[in-house]
């Protein structure tokens, strides 16, 4: 009996954690080429953005999601991620989509922003394994435990 509470107490709190704060992966491919897509974040800090300072133009405005660019200037790749301020989650709040634009001087760039999970802001955008097995621990636990 106790077991299924310790499953819904770590199913409510996995949810809560993700409600309360996002966590984003932060890097930019001139310091770490591991940056880059395909992405690998073995050496890349993954970013509590509750604990980010603030942006002195934006006073007041906390981040509330993860952003990554993608910019081709004169045929080289730039990536960054980070913590985002300001913006639209996707395209009319589909993540799973990126706003493109391009510009004269040979420049594309490709602003993807996400708020579905923590680390959202890597290349691919899976459902996040912990929460799938804390899903179905939960649900196990009030099928079997009964």
């Amino acid at each position: 009996m106790a077991l299924k509470y310790i499953f819904v107490f770590m199913f409510i709190l996995n949810y809560i954690s993700v409600g309360l704060s996002i966590k984003c992966w932060n890097c930019r491919s001139s310091n770490d080429p591991k940056c880059a897509d395909p992405f690998d974040n073995s050496t890349v800090p993954i970013t509590d953005c509750d604990q980010e300072r603030g942006l002195s133009h934006l006073v007041g405005i906390r981040p509330s999601m993860c952003r990554k660019i993608r910019q081709k200037v004169n045929g080289e790749w730039h990536y960054f991620r980070d913590c985002a301020y300001l913006g639209e989650v996707g395209i009319q709040g589909d993540e799973r989509f990126c706003l493109m634009r391009t510009g004269t001087y040979n420049i594309f760039e490709e602003y993807c922003t996400c708020k579905s999970k923590d680390g959202c802001n890597s290349a691919s955008l899976n459902f996040s394994k912990i929460s799938l097995c804390v899903s179905i621990l939960t649900a196990l636990s009030f099928c079997c435990l009964v």
